[in-house]
């Protein structure tokens, strides 16, 4: 069996790579087993040294890394750059923060001294998707590895190539080999991964019903999980709202990624009293956006990353359209080669929609009305998911009280769009998962919170 890497914007096969077998894989666990011992006796100034060493790595090699990301999922060159730099940026952050985040905290109790110490778990497994091919990875492995764990990367079989580009990168910054491996395998063997006794812990990124398959099994292991799992962000647009920066800032975050982003908007529920104008500014800027070869300047959409994700988000469209909402741009595949869709916007979505109910991930708007805050907030919360959320108004405080009390999501955003961000925490609730990933709380998933009493 082979792993097989297609540019989704030329159909044309990049590289097959043969699969691992399983006596490999064996060897990969068992080695990764072994470094982990190891690495979690070392100080934290010697491994913060090697993660900066990444991190100039990343930096001195992103535009290289950027076009290996648009060849194997169709990402503009400058997000690609973007992206490789936001990873030196996790590296650099938990180089410097890991050893304070990780520090023995004291507890006053009836013992002679008490206190709360923190101790790497081992080999970490972590199932990655092919959207951010290389931040989705760094920013479960900075902390991972900061925290004295060993790495071990299931990549997306389309993105092998930047699975293999990443392993090199800690290779080269001086880590021990076997610390992190890339494992080239199918989807249908991570069970028996998850099972293996050297595996201590999963971390997913990936689609709810992924996140269920994968909770289920290391459940059954008792093992620990954290899951970033799919999203159908609301951005709720006010009637007191600056239009013109809510629609520009909603645009952007539509077409994040061309529009596959678990935390991308997708679901804008407008107050009715501005909904048309916010519609017209919208549908503007929507349509000033290029839609092109990822690896032409310029370019703001790439082709999505494969041509069966295209076409079955196209029928998610075509669905909703029958349902009774209508097309106000786009909504048609363009003829020829290459997985493209160009933004396309949607009005009148309600519940029992696809595009209400189900994740769009790919350039498509769904606008939703609603007469006023109570209904804005109300259709906001009314989705499985829970992952972010956004809500645009001049009254800062008014959108704060909204943020922190009324949203159901795990990252709440008041004026802006929703991003990840190494100093806060990112993750979600409800069907968008659990766990926490960046920040303090990112470092401290995978790691045994020790209670040490001493009389």
């Amino acid at each position: 069996m082979t792993l097989k890497s297609i540019n989704p914007a030329t159909d044309e096969l990049l590289r097959e790579y043969p699969e691992a077998s399983d006596q490999e894989v064996r060897t990969i666990l068992l080695e990764a087993s072994c470094a982990a011992a190891g690495w979690k006796q070392s100080r934290f100034p010697d491994r913060a040294q090697k993660i900066r060493r990444a991190a100039d790595l990343l930096d001195e090699r992103k535009a290289e890394l950027a076009r290996l990301m648009a060849l194997e999922m169709g990402k503009p060159l400058a997000q690609g750059a973007s992206e490789a730099e936001k990873c030196a940026w996790v590296c650099r952050y938990y180089a410097d923060n890991a050893e304070r985040f990780l520090s023995p905290e004291p507890v006053e109790t009836d013992a002679s001294r008490s206190f709360v110490a923190f101790t790497p778990l081992g080999a970490v497994l972590a199932i990655m998707p092919w959207n951010f091919p290389f931040w989705q990875v760094f920013r479960f492995a900075a902390p991972a590895l900061m925290a004295g764990n060993a790495g071990l990367l299931k990549h997306a079989a389309n993105v092998t190539g930047c699975a293999l580009a990443i392993e090199q990168v800690f290779r080269d910054a001086g880590f021990p080999p076997p610390l992190f491996r890339a494992l080239l395998v199918e989807s249908k063997r991570v069970e028996a991964i998850i099972a293996a006794p050297e595996v201590k812990a999963v971390t997913l990124t990936g689609s709810t019903p992924a996140g269920r398959a994968v909770a289920g099994k290391a459940g059954s292991m008792l093992k620990k999980t954290v899951l970033e799992l799919g999203g159908s962000d609301p951005y709720v647009v006010l009637e007191d709202a600056d239009l013109e920066a809510a629609a520009e800032t909603c645009v952007a975050s539509r077409l994040v990624n061309s529009g596959q982003s678990c935390i991308a908007a997708k679901r804008f529920i407008v107050a009715e009293p501005v909904r048309k104008r916010f519609e017209e500014l919208f549908v503007e800027k929507m349509r000033k956006r290029k839609m092109g070869d990822p690896l032409e300047p310029g370019v703001d959409v790439g082709p999505q990353a494969r041509a069966d994700l295209r076409d079955g988000l196209h029928r998610q469209v075509e669905a909703s359209v029958r349902a009774g909402a209508r097309l106000l741009l786009g909504g048609k595949a363009p003829a020829g080669r290459g997985a493209f869709y160009p933004p396309t916007v949607l009005t009148g979505v309600s519940k029992g929609m696809p595009a209400f109910d189900e994740e769009l991930f790919g350039p498509v708007a769904a606008i939703v009305a609603a007469k006023d805050e109570e209904e804005a907030v109300r259709q906001a919360n009314d989705s499985p998911f829970g992952l972010g959320a956004a809500v645009f108004t001049r009254d800062v405080k008014r959108g704060e009280r909204l943020a922190a009390d009324a949203l159901e999501a795990g990252s709440c955003f008041v004026n802006a769009l929703v991003k990840s961000d190494p100093r806060l925490p990112f993750g979600g609730i409800k069907e968008s998962g659990y766990g926490r990933e960046l920040a303090a709380f990112g470092i401290r998933e995978f790691v045994n919170v020790k209670t040490v009493y001493v009389k």
